[in-house]
């Protein structure tokens, strides 16, 4: 379904772009929710009125709030129904089967399973018209009273799947103004297209052996193999989920929107600390802004902070799925965080291999709690990483992948985009990279059946 809804995309985007720029400026946002509308629908059309029922309460509730602040009573009360709506529909379309089978499993019960399929982009679209109803009680924003102008800016199809979260403060100007620049095209094509190799060459290339790992079995591969696979997948998550943020940050550009940026060479950190402040970056600043500090933060003592952390970090990970794989590797980057906070940061910042040493390691560990869902097949794959098992099977897998590897390697660092940024300005250079990056991206694309976008099933 995702992957249907990603050659939509590409089919009806060069149309969509073409109308969006020929109309008035006052339809523009017209042509940009009906494309995106459209488009939604034709991933996930059942859900269709839900979407907008999202808009429509956080629309009447914004409005509501802006015109009675002097009620404080009637307002607390606006943004709580908005908030428990939102959140409402986020907790029984991802949560519910999880609940039901704890409960099942604690009780001794038999509730049957509602089994129901995951609204498309529904994580990160209820986030998004929290924050704006949120920024709107708080007076941070006014509220938005064209219905039309609200829907666009919730619905944005470049970043509707899968993110980056995009606040309303960050878009507001540019649909009322719809200004958009040489600069806007030019960066927005460059990034578009840097985002796909990303995606395409790299995270596909890479990812592919951690799905042949998975395939073997965990029982029936080596500690060399293990260890290979889950730095594949280490590698392969972090260029899928980049690579599609910075094709959603080019599209957005090329209609005239300055989306946030989403990634900063997160695997360059010294610490799990810096590494927060560069991975999935609007998600991070989304849970600091509308619940760590609303909790507290750091404003009440340290036993406070503690529990601030322990609640945003839990909150963090089951964020990313209903299962206890999530929520343990959210209370792994709790308990990390805590650590450094309270005296281990202090000795990172001195140091310089070391400490990248001591956050790749536990990375690498991590990215194996994150994916690996069944308890028992972790557990097992834990094992497997440190009983030091024989074999020659990953030479075979090296073979076939050592290029793919060591290339994702070389992408994680600043060094190509900083001999990139050296030669962008020679316009026949960034032209034949921009094309072999293109075409390589487009032949993958129409040959191979393994495309997976990681990040969707959030």
């Amino acid at each position: 379904m995702v992957f249907s809804s990603i050659l939509f995309l590409f089919k009806f985007l060069p149309i969509t772009l073409l109308i969006y720029y020929i109309v008035p400026k006052k339809l523009k946002n017209l042509v940009l929710l009906v494309a995106s509308l459209f488009f939604y629908s034709w991933g996930e059309p059942k859900y269709f009125p839900l979407m907008l029922a999202c808009i429509l309460v956080n629309y009447v509730a914004a409005l509501l709030i802006d015109k009675h602040r002097e009620k404080r009573t009637f307002i607390g009360w606006m943004i709580g129904l908005a908030v428990f709506f939102d959140l409402g529909c986020l907790v029984f379309f991802k949560y519910s089967d999880f609940f039901i089978s704890n409960i099942n499993s604690l009780l001794g019960t038999a509730i049957p399973l509602l089994k129901l399929t995951l609204p498309l982009g529904i994580s990160f679209y209820t986030f998004q018209t929290m924050a704006y109803t949120i920024d709107v009680y708080r007076g941070k924003v006014k509220a938005e009273r064209n219905i039309i102008n609200l829907a666009a800016f919730v619905v944005l199809f470049p970043q509707l799947i899968a993110g980056p979260i995009v606040l309303y403060d960050d878009v507001a100007a540019a649909l009322r103004d719809h200004r958009i620049t040489k600069q806007h095209l030019l960066d927005g094509i460059r990034l578009f297209i840097f985002g796909l190799g990303k995606k395409v060459l790299i995270a596909n290339n890479v990812g592919a052996l951690w799905t042949q790992v998975n395939e073997l079995g965990f029982q029936n591969i080596s500690t060399p193999l293990a260890w290979l696979g889950i730095i594949a997948f280490s590698l392969q998550i972090y260029f899928d989920f980049s690579g599609y943020s910075l094709m959603a940050i080019g599209l957005g550009k090329l209609m005239g929107f300055d989306f946030p940026t989403n990634f900063n060479f997160p695997y360059i950190s010294r610490s799990f600390t810096e590494f927060w402040r560069r991975w999935h970056i609007t998600l991070g600043s989304w849970f600091r802004e509308y619940l760590y500090i609303p909790l507290g933060g750091n404003r009440k003592g340290y036993a406070r902070t503690v529990i601030n952390l322990l609640i945003t970090w839990a909150a963090t990970g089951f964020w990313h799925g209903a299962n206890w794989n999530f929520l343990l590797w959210g209370l792994l980057f709790f308990v990390l965080l805590s650590v450094e906070k309270r005296w281990l940061l202090k000795y990172l910042d001195k140091g310089k291999v070391w400490p990248h040493i001591y956050t790749l390691f536990i990375l690498v560990l991590s990215w194996a709690l994150f994916d690996i869902t069944d308890m028992t097949n972790l557990g097992l794959f834990f094992t497997r990483l440190f009983d030091f098992t024989g074999g020659s099977d990953w030479i075979y897998y090296l073979r076939n992948y050592a290029a793919s590897i060591v290339v994702a390697i070389i992408f994680c660092i600043p060094v190509v985009e900083k001999a990139y940024n050296k030669v962008k300005n020679n316009l026949i250079i960034d032209l034949l990279v921009l094309s072999v990056i293109l075409f390589l991206s487009i032949s993958y694309l129409v040959d191979s059946t393994y495309n997976p976008f990681l990040y969707f099933r959030f």
